[in-house]
């Protein structure tokens, strides 16, 4: 082994161990928000996996918040279901890529029942922390599960619109390619229902034949 590589080794490993460290601060940070008042309980974070590809979420629900990790309950199921499908379980699945969300608390329940969606002032407040983990991380794959998610990087009227197509976008002058996903909420029928199961596996197959997600199978 040439003195050449062993030092390209020791570079990689201490850029690495760099990324980590900036994200555990952040994420440190991030645990100590309390901006919204309308929001309940404290931030929710994901492992600080250095990875190719961000999961990007709506904001986690009450089970996430004292769980303290995203995606943990029955939605978290149908989404690991699919990612089990192209070759990643919930574990590595977790430990090799790094989930956030377009808010990172439980933002309540509405009167008449079902999740409360974020308002725009709190979608706002939220989004430097997700614009914190874009600059670190520089991903060659965003996956925006649900409408609220997506719409933050796609201009979206109708899932059919958006579901089962790969999307180039510039993120600080960084193009990167982004695959949204429907949410796999128990409460929504779209990914059970025609045209919904044909896209969502559409969706799936362009995730499975990405490099970013390749490069996590090896």
């Amino acid at each position: 082994m040439s003195v050449a590589f062993r030092l390209n080794i020791k570079s990689g490993i201490l850029r690495i161990m760099a990324i980590i460290s900036q994200l555990r601060r952040h994420q440190s940070n991030l645990r100590k928000c309390h901006r919204c008042t309308d929001m309940i309980g404290t931030p929710v974070v994901g492992n600080p996996a250095v990875s190719p590809i961000m999961l990007i979420g709506q904001a986690p629900g009450i089970k996430e918040v004292d769980i303290k990790k995203p995606f943990a309950w029955t939605a978290g199921k149908t989404l690991f279901k699919w990612f089990a499908e192209i070759g990643l379980d919930e574990n590595t699945f977790r430990q090799q890529v790094y989930m956030a969300a377009v808010c990172r608390c439980f933002p309540g329940k509405l009167a008449k029942g079902g999740d409360r969606v974020p308002a725009q002032e709190e979608i706002k407040h939220c989004s430097h922390w997700l614009q914190r983990e874009l600059d670190i991380l520089h991903p060659q794959l965003i996956i925006p599960v649900g409408k609220l998610a997506i719409s933050q990087f796609l201009e979206v009227d109708k899932l059919v619109e958006v579901i089962g197509k790969k999307k180039q976008i510039s993120i600080n002058n960084q193009l990167l390619d982004c695959i949204p996903l429907p949410h796999p909420s128990g409460a929504s029928t779209w990914h059970r229902k025609e045209p919904g199961i044909r896209l969502l596996k559409k969706a799936l197959n362009l995730i499975r034949r990405h490099p970013a997600w390749q490069s996590l199978l090896k």
